[in-house]
Formats: C-alpha cells, structure tokens, sequence
C-alpha cells in the first residue's frame, strides 16, 4: 500500500485566520465537492508564499463564499493573503485519478489540472 494524491486544490488564498480556535482549515464546500474532498479529512497545507507546511482537518464553509480559513496553531505559520496548496491523499494499491482543481484570487474555480 502506498499514499497517492486524491485531490488538490491549488493556489487557494487564504481570507482569513483565527488563532483562537480549536485547529483546522475552513473550506467553501463547494471548492471540498469540486475536487472531492470531505469535512473531517486530513489534509496537507502547503503555504506557498513562505513553504511552511503542515497538516490538519478540513471543516465545511458556506458555499460560495470563497472561504478559506486556517484556524489554530496553524494561523501561526500561514497568514491571511498567503497563497496555499490543500491536498488530500489516499491510501491504495495502485495510482489513483486525482482530482485537482485551480482556483483565481477570489477562490473561484477558473479549471482542471
């Protein structure tokens, strides 16, 4: 068994961040069903505006809002404005299709990698 990227969303922006909170990531529900993600999975974050990365939970925002939102200790290391790449993996025998999706400034779905 090996991991193999499963979905990707890249180039999100992060609209905000909230230290104060109980860890996680905060994504547009519509942005988790484009690329078929789901509430509650572990994700990889990868900030590309200074290469932190770290891992965490996804949990469901409003659909179409275009939130993005790194809540915990996380917002320690990835700032609003910041460019990231949310990727969820799998766990298989064999290479799976991934379904990766770019997204504009705004968080609007723009195509298909």
């Amino acid at each position: 068994m090996r991991w193999f990227l499963r979905s990707k969303i890249h180039k999100a922006t992060v609209t905000e961040t909230h230290v104060d909170y109980i860890g996680s990531i905060t994504i547009d529900v519509a942005l988790l069903e484009a690329c078929g993600m789901r509430p509650g999975e572990k994700v990889q974050v990868v900030d590309m505006s200074n290469g932190e990365r770290l891992e965490t939970y996804l949990m469901e925002g409003e659909r179409e809002s275009g939130r993005i939102c790194i809540n915990g200790a996380a917002a320690l290391r990835i700032s609003k404005g910041d460019h990231v790449i949310i990727m969820g993996f799998e766990l298989a025998e064999a290479p799976v299709a991934a379904r990766k999706i770019l997204v504009d400034d705004e968080n609007r779905i723009v195509g298909e990698l």
